[in-house]
């Protein structure tokens, strides 16, 4: 470990790079951060989109994630004019989409879903242009509160998948909540704590792909494995431009535009964490609108072939931190490990067939960090009473209506996506709110 950070101090530089032997093993070891993360919102807004759970369709949505993933890392770490930060900042399908997405597609449809993600990217691309100018619209408090709202909205999906699923996914209704399901999940999980918090270096970043893994292999034992698919999978894909066409909806582009500009936030802070662990300093002002660009140029160009939004992976920074190594290169060649990925639909077949209280127990964990993360930044706010009072309104509106859709139900449509989509509704007020009540004395 000692060695690992006394090299890293040479390569504090984002134009320097590492010998290839410490190069690939380093860019691995960013991918192994955030493999599991990247792939999961695909197979969420999938399901919820009616897509078969293994099916083809659900594999393709799988790959594009992980080869967008890839060229959005490229547009970060090399970049193309103005846009990237020439960090090592990696790229992936970002969870802060999930609940619009997954509501806009089991309503609408993924054409509708997608072209919201086209344009949303568009949205955020623009952004790069005024992201300084709009910071003050999300301190800690709105961000923070956006932040719990997709964690807490998401933990539902996380529990109802490690119980089974429902009946219109692999698993048949009446297995629901069995125990053979549990105990993968759970399995899942205690693994996943025991590597991350009792091993150190690569493993421990890569504590849920292990949990993972560990758990597939003991859902195989069980028989709830099928590996049909993988086996009809061909080795090389074809990508293909708007498979599901371009549908318009304004509700859901609005919906998608404000949670780009809180993921644009996020970004900013990811830029500046990278540059303060891996080279002490603050991110320039051309870093952080370079990797604003980058960002909504990824989720744009992934929404024309089925991709979901990308934005900059939190946990990659606390790699920089650990190794101490800043090379931009070594973070290029995970994204180039993650383009490979893309391209060879068996990868994506082996992933779709992960039978569902195995992802369960993953996205147990992983969604509640998320939710962990948005309190994580609550702690940076004084708790006095007007604070309260928006944390109090914004999660009861925004998560009650997404519990309760009828309660809504005679709004028109537009309004309605946007009212029942908890993060939307949670953002609206934290912003209002905190821009209206005056500040305690």
């Amino acid at each position: 470990m000692d060695t690992t950070h006394a090299a890293g101090s040479a390569y504090s530089d984002p134009n320097t790079t590492p010998p290839m032997g410490q190069a690939v093993p380093l860019g691995l070891q960013h991918v192994l951060a955030m493999f599991a993360s990247n792939v999961t919102p695909s197979i969420i807004v999938a399901g919820a989109a009616g897509l078969a759970f293994g099916g083809a369709e659900q594999i393709y949505l799988i790959q594009m994630a992980m080869l967008f993933a890839g060229i959005a890392t490229l547009f970060q770490t090399v970049g193309i004019g103005p846009i990237g930060a020439r960090l090592p900042i990696m790229q992936g399908t970002s969870f802060a989409f999930v609940g619009v997405l997954a509501g806009i597609a089991a309503t609408q449809g993924l054409g509708v879903a997608l072209t919201a993600c086209i344009i949303g990217g568009l949205v955020h691309f623009a952004l790069g242009t005024v992201i300084g100018s709009l910071r003050w619209l999300f301190p800690p408090l709105v961000t923070g509160l956006v932040i719990l709202a997709i964690g807490l909205y998401l933990i539902p999906v996380a529990i109802k998948y490690a119980a089974g699923g429902a009946a219109d996914f692999q698993m048949a209704a009446e297995s629901f909540g069995s125990l053979k399901h549990w105990s993968v999940a759970l399995t899942v999980v205690i693994v996943a704590l025991v590597v991350k918090f009792f091993t150190k270096g690569t493993l421990s970043n890569a504590a849920i792909l292990v949990g993972l893994l560990v758990g597939y292999a003991l859902a195989f034992v069980l028989g709830m494995v099928n590996f049909g698919p993988v086996a009809g999978a061909s080795w090389i894909t074809a990508i293909q431009p708007l498979p599901y066409g371009f549908e318009f909806s304004l509700g859901a582009v609005i919906a998608v535009i404000l949670v780009s500009i809180v993921s644009a936030i996020e970004t900013v802070g990811d830029a500046n964490g990278t540059t303060k662990a891996g080279a002490g300093r603050e991110a320039t002002s051309e870093e952080i609108a370079g990797a604003t660009y980058a960002d909504g140029l990824g989720t744009a160009v992934a929404g024309v072939f089925g991709g979901l939004p990308n934005t900059s992976f939190s946990q990659n920074v606390g790699i920089v931190g650990m190794t101490g190594v800043m090379s931009r290169h070594v973070v290029t060649i995970a994204g180039l490990i993650m383009i490979v990925c893309g391209l060879v639909p068996k990868v994506g077949a082996v992933i779709a067939s992960m039978p569902l209280p195995v992802l369960g127990g993953g996205v147990i964990v992983m969604f509640g960090m998320v939710a962990a993360a948005g309190m994580n930044m609550l702690t940076e706010v004084t708790m006095n009473r007007r604070n309260m009072v928006i944390i109090a309104v914004s999660l009861a509106v925004g998560l009650g209506l997404n519990l309760v859709p009828s309660a809504v139900q005679y709004l028109p449509g537009v309004v309605k996506t946007l009212a029942t989509s908890a993060v939307a509704p949670t953002a609206i007020l934290a912003i209002g709110l905190n821009l209206i009540l005056p500040d305690e004395v």
